[in-house]
């Protein structure tokens, strides 16, 4: 298991168009246009293996149903090279998002361009913009890391959300997520990598 960091693109940085199929639906989502009324965007790289991501995906099912109501839009994608890390295709997918509730699109990237385009480099990586989709936080969810005992709270994450929707800065101290590294396709590993 790599331990991989988030790349902490630089705040400010627009949010990168996509159009990627949601594997529950079967409906194509189209940023920006699918995200128009939101006053926020989260984007969540995340996949169904990865033990980091297993560790949090009941507070990242927790927080598509806490903040569902509140202009906040979040979108799940996972960019892993399914070919080598079946456990990653959509089937497996949608039975994640169906187990756990998601109330949020869960998207596959299998051209992995859109983890390129956002430098996602780890599982799990969140990019959180404000309602002029500039990058306001990259970083952890929180402190807790499946081996440490630390408790889930996803409050790095969450007080940024909170911030944000209410128009108040997002502080830049901000820790990178670390995670495993997305699991890239032979030959299409991108410079920003870190492994």
């Amino acid at each position: 298991m790599a331990l991989t960091p988030s790349t902490m693109l630089a705040l400010g940085t627009p949010a990168p168009a996509f159009t990627l199929p949601d594997v529950v639906s079967d409906a194509i989502v189209n940023f920006p246009e699918a995200f128009a009324d939101h006053r926020a965007l989260l984007v969540m790289f995340i996949c169904q293996h990865c033990p980091f991501v297993k560790h949090v995906q009941h507070e990242l099912a927790q927080i598509g149903k806490d903040y569902q109501s509140s202009g906040l839009g979040i979108v799940a994608i996972s960019s892993n090279d399914v070919a080598n890390y079946p456990n990653d295709a959509p089937d497996n997918l949608k039975q994640m998002a169906i187990d756990l509730g998601f109330q949020f699109p869960f998207c596959y990237d299998e051209t992995q361009e859109t983890a390129k385009a956002y430098t996602a480099a780890c599982t799990p990586d969140f990019f959180l913009f404000d309602a002029n989709r500039a990058l306001v936080y990259r970083g952890q969810l929180d402190d807790s890391r499946p081996s440490n005992g630390l408790p889930v709270t996803g409050k790095d994450l969450r007080g940024a959300i909170d911030a944000v929707l209410r128009d108040r800065p997002v502080s830049p101290d901000q820790k990178p997520s670390i995670g495993c590294n997305i699991k890239w396709k032979p030959g299409n590993e991108p410079r920003f990598n870190v492994q």
